[in-house]
């Protein structure tokens, strides 16, 4: 099987989501068959959709696996399942979200899984951690995402800054 490159976008607010994230990444590292080639800073991002909820913290990270996308997705439901996430109503606070953004260059439209992730192109807070850990990414059939986070201006995103 040949590796490919997925990037994951973490997110959390309940609890304590910089601890959480953090430690997420340590549990990306644990995946069979995958390294984490890359990991953002963390970014305090405002709510979207329901907007009456803690702010997030935000990161990315690149792996490179020999995993299948669903499967690889598998693996990403069983991680958040482990730090407690619970589905209730689409954007409701939550103590672990992974995203798949994307997987190689797939191209997937599937009940269950959408490649590349149907709205990394809109949100602030998927966009800068991932330009972070890869400057000159262009999400397919989008194109730049550095330009695609220029048209997220008007979104609340500040990297969080370490002593």
């Amino acid at each position: 099987m040949s590796t490919r490159t997925a990037y994951i976008a973490l997110g959390a607010n309940l609890g304590d989501p910089a601890a959480t994230v953090t430690e997420a990444f340590a549990a990306l590292a644990e995946i069979p068959q995958s390294r984490v080639g890359a990991t953002s800073s963390l970014y305090r991002t405002a709510p979207v959709g329901l907007r009456n909820q803690p702010d997030f913290i935000n990161a990315a990270a690149r792996l490179d696996t020999v995993l299948g996308a669903e499967d690889l997705l598998d693996v990403l439901f069983a991680i958040e399942a482990r730090f407690g996430r619970r589905r209730s109503v689409p954007n409701a606070p939550r103590t672990l979200d992974l995203d798949l953004l994307l997987h190689g260059d797939c191209m997937v439209q599937s009940p269950r899984l959408t490649l590349p992730h149907p709205r990394l192109h809109e949100r602030a807070f998927v966009l800068a951690p991932l330009l972070e850990i890869a400057p000159e990414i262009a999400i397919p059939g989008r194109g730049s995402a550095a330009a695609l986070l220029a048209a997220c201006a008007g979104q609340r995103i500040a990297r969080l800054e370490y002593a």
